[in-house]
């Protein structure tokens, strides 16, 4: 294994000059300008996507990869929903248990498709060793499985405008019942009965699939949620209803506690758009108040109006960060026009309006082919997309497990993005995205722009992207970097073109065709990462080996 911190001295020990007094100056404070004094770039991956095979030893295979995945840049991995699913394929969005993290036999199984609870922790713990923060995607708008139906009056709603009730009430025998026998009262004491649902799809004695809403006392949609077919409360199976404060109280229990097994660095809000927002602020003071520290909360508010994600943000109060789905609906549009308008590829998108709450991804287990929410951004546009989240400033970038790996799934598998040099534009965030950054976004379709560094990484970079044909770009880097020799580290021979910055600091920076160019000094800290190879083969290592 190797570091960042390696590779650098490697260089430096060659003779790169480094100026060592601005670098101390700027770690001892003495550097006026924030930008000077920041921290490396953090960088968040999703840990799967929706058909890793069902082994069981996902937990395992992760753990096998963190060493390679730390070596090229990855700060924070959001792994899928470990809790018990209504069955043992399931990805767990299908929630049963919340406290079965694989270690009860219910549902068929006692690990869940990842793998064990054991498992699990021995993959937080070599995390934490390596400096890995772990995100977990919490399922909290609903519990799919139950173990037996009951009987309560509920009214049918119109799936079009769920706000409109159908009829009058009627008796419903539900699917409401949890039981968990296989865990019994271990964790949590809390059993689950129709009055802490506000919703089902699925009367068993008429047979009938619909939207009922549950009737009585105090019953009713949250209001503090989408309003999407007049009210977006209800998504599937039984709907968790939060205004039970028996509901609230066991989540809270459940996210203390999940706390005490797992060294947890954030978490992410699944279908965060169709539970209460009131709920929401709730859970998170809660969970930031037993992290003792900084916990960070992806909202998964699923909305193409950066209107509408903007308000989200607002009714949090900011506690979280939303996913920039205009960015990545912006990407496949894009992708699927060949010509289109590079210049306003971020209007009206999250990371324009609101950089600090932005999650910008180019892929998820939601968009990739076949999903509900399918945005496939097309493989040419991809080394674009991911230039633009990975070394520009604004956004918390997510890079994708499909992208990074590839998908073994249907008669067309997807291989690698990016040509395979995604971990490269991964490592050139870590390395050289910092600091003030000018944009040339001057042509249709021709977009560049400049990072110039700082203290701590003063080596800068240019960028460069085409979506038409063969161009270049005379972008100015600063005379600071005069006869300085830069070459695009993601060239086929990365040393076969150079350019040469000019003594006012300008340069003249090429792009291929359809295509992406990332240009650094080619003396500058660290480019031996980028020359070490990433092993991609996630799945090659037999099991007997974890």
């Amino acid at each position: 294994m190797f570091s960042f911190f390696s590779c650098t001295r490697s260089r430096r020990s060659k003779g790169q000059q480094v100026d060592w007094k601005q670098i101390e100056d700027a770690a001892n404070g003495l550097e006026t300008r924030p930008s000077w004094n920041a921290p490396d770039n953090t960088l968040l991956m999703q840990a799967f996507e929706w058909h890793v095979p069902d082994d069981k030893y996902h937990w395992r295979r992760i753990q096998h990869a963190l060493p390679g995945l730390k070596a090229i840049g990855v700060d924070n991995l959001w792994i899928p929903p470990g809790c018990k699913a209504m069955n043992p394929s399931g990805n767990g969005y299908d929630i049963y248990d919340l406290y079965d993290l694989g270690e009860f036999d219910q549902k068929g199984s006692r690990t869940t498709k990842w793998g064990t609870r054991q498992e699990l922790e021995e993959l937080a713990a070599e995390a934490q060793a390596l400096g890995i923060g772990l995100y977990w995607d919490a399922v909290l708008n609903h519990k799919a499985g139950a173990d037996y139906p009951e009987l309560f009056e509920a009214v049918k709603v119109d799936p079009i405008r769920r706000d409109i009730e159908i009829g009058k009430p009627v008796d419903v025998n539900g699917w409401v019942g949890f039981n968990f026998d296989g865990r019994g009262d271990l964790y949590s004491p809390m059993k689950y009965h129709w009055q802490h649902f506000s919703g089902v799809d699925w009367d068993d004695t008429s047979k009938e699939n619909a939207i009922y809403k549950i009737c009585g006392p105090n019953k009713d949609w949250a209001q503090d949620v989408g309003k999407d077919n007049g009210n977006y409360d209800y998504l599937m199976f039984a709907d968790l209803d939060y205004s039970n404060p028996e509901v609230r109280e066991d989540v809270l229990r459940w996210g203390t506690w999940l706390r005490s097994v797992l060294p947890l660095k954030g978490m992410r809000l699944d279908a965060a758009k169709h539970f209460s927002t009131g709920f929401q602020k709730e859970f998170i003071d809660h969970m930031r108040e037993t992290a003792e520290g900084k916990f960070f909360v992806i909202g998964e508010y699923w909305s193409s109006d950066v209107r509408i994600l903007m308000k989200y943000l607002e009714e949090m109060e900011y506690r979280v960060s939303a996913v920039d789905v205009p960015l990545v609906e912006k990407f496949s549009r894009m992708s699927k026009a060949r010509g289109a308008d590079l210049r306003q590829v971020f209007k009206g998108t999250l990371v324009q309006s609101k950089p600090d709450n932005a999650l910008t991804f180019v892929a998820n287990h939601d968009t990739q082919a076949g999903q509900m929410l399918e945005n496939v951004v097309e493989p040419y546009f991809k080394p674009l997309a991911y230039a633009l989240i990975l070394l520009r400033q604004g956004g918390h970038p997510c890079v994708f497990y499909g992208d990074l790996y590839g998908i073994n799934h249907g008669e067309k598998p997807m291989t690698p993005a990016c040509s395979g040099k995604l971990p490269i534009l991964m490592q050139a965030r870590k390395l050289y995205a910092y600091g003030e950054q000018q944009d040339y976004f001057d042509q249709p379709n021709c977009v560049g722009f400049i990072r110039y560094g700082n203290a701590l990484h003063p080596s800068g970079l240019a960028c460069v992207l085409s979506n038409g044909g063969p161009a270049q770009k005379r972008m100015y880097v600063g005379p600071k970097h005069a006869r300085e020799e830069w070459t695009d580290l993601l060239g086929d021979d990365p040393a076969a073109v150079t350019v040469t910055i000019d003594e006012a600091g300008y340069g003249v920076f090429p792009v291929q065709g359809g295509k992406v160019s990332v240009w650094v000094n080619r003396a500058a800290p660290g480019r031996d990462c980028l020359e070490l190879p990433f092993d991609v083969n996630i799945y090659s290592t037999t099991t007997t080996t974890y």
